[in-house]
Parts: structure tokens; sequence; C-alpha cells
């Protein structure tokens, strides 16, 4: 059973008195520990299919299936339940919390789940640990460089053990040494079994996927393994 599993998916933008198909009978399925890079020009649907995979957004018509349950179908809190517990989220611009130190960024999630403090606790350490951010864990974002604070994100993304990793143009905003050491880390999190999914305009970053999606105008157009 794949683990990802998407049915004629239609999601359509109204601008004005003019209708945009983002993604247009869409079909699309991915198996559990796959390295898929989204690829396509701007406007081709990367990010709608990425919001919609991640539960940020909701299809026109078709069917979303996630890990064998239709998730189009759950109600608001139940899907934030869903994407809370089985996808993390990594964006180009970190989304991380400017008042939050890197130990509370990172505990967010756990917060939203209602760890228990102890058990927060310990996990968030291992976590500092174990993504080389033990000395910066009472620094805030605006005290860390690019390359920390997509690490701060990146642990934060997978601090509740999640199924997939949504990864959004995640080298976007950081020179290509830093870019190169963060793509190493999400490719060890994929070696260790977590699904990425990675949108990008980069073709050497594209190209180091096992799995290449091409997308144009709203359409799958391409898929190479």
């Amino acid at each position: 059973m794949p683990l990802i599993e998407l049915s004629g998916i239609e999601r359509v933008f109204k601008l004005g008195d003019s209708e945009v198909h983002a993604l247009h009978a869409l079909d699309l399925s991915f198996d559990s520990g796959e390295y898929v890079a989204v690829m396509g020009p701007s406007g081709s649907g990367k990010s709608t299919l990425l919001n919609l995979l991640g539960l940020l957004d909701r299809p026109d018509a078709g069917t979303y299936r996630l890990e064998g349950r239709d998730v189009t179908t759950l109600s608001a809190d139940e899907q934030a339940r869903v994407r809370r517990e089985r996808i993390g989220f990594v964006f180009q611009s970190f989304h991380l919390v400017p008042r939050l130190t890197a130990a509370e960024n990172i505990a967010l999630p756990l917060m939203l789940a209602g760890i228990e403090p102890a058990e927060r606790a310990k996990r968030v350490a291992q976590a500092l640990q174990n993504f080389g951010l033990a000395n910066r864990a009472d620094h805030r974002p605006d005290q860390l460089s690019g390359g920390q604070r997509q690490r701060v994100a990146i642990a934060r993304a997978t601090i509740m053990q999640p199924a997939m990793i949504l990864a959004d143009e995640p080298t976007g905003n950081l020179d290509r040494a830093t870019g190169e050491e963060v793509v190493r880390l999400l490719e060890s999190l994929n070696a260790g079994g977590v699904t990425l999914v990675m949108v990008t305009h980069d073709t050497a970053l594209g190209a180091r996927a096992r799995r290449q999606v091409a997308m144009e105008d709203g359409r799958k157009v391409g898929d190479a393994q």
C-alpha cells in the first residue's frame, strides 16, 4: 500500500472573473521511504501540490489517501492532528518563532501534542545533540546563522517522528556549502526511512533524488526513477 495516493486531484483558484487550474486531474502515489524531487517552472503547481500533501489546503475534487486513509474527508481538527503527528515541514524561510529559543522552537510540536514536560525536555535535548545544536539551545533565531536556523527547522519537523518530510526549496536562502550540508541532513533522515518530498527549482539538487516528478501547468508531465 502506498504511503501517499492522489487520485483525480483538482485545485482551482478564482482570480477575479477567471479561474486558474493550479492542479488538473492529478494522479500520483509515493511509497514509504521514497526520495522524490518535484520540479517545474513557477506556476506549475509544485507548491500547491506540497500544500495539499501537507493538509494545508484541500482539493476541489479527487481523493488523497495517506497511509490508506482518505484525509480529505477529515475535519479541520482531525487534519491538524494528522499534520502534527505524521508530516514534517521544512520551508525556504525557516518559519521559526522569532521570540523563542532554538530549544523552544523544536519543542513546539511536542507541546501541541500534549507531551509531558520531562519527556519533552529529553526529546529536545536529544534533537539538539543530533543536529549539532547543543551549544545553540538558548539562542533565538536572529542569533543563529542561516544553516543553524534550517537545522532547527528540520529538528522541529522531525521531533514527532513523522512518516514524511515536505521540503519547499529548503536550500533557497542558503549559500551553496550550507545548502549542501542541509541536503545531506535531509538525505540522512530519508536513509533512516522517512519519506522525503522536496520541491526545488535547482536541477542539480533535483537530480540527487531517486525519483523526479516534473510539473507543468498543474499537470504531471514526467515521472522518472
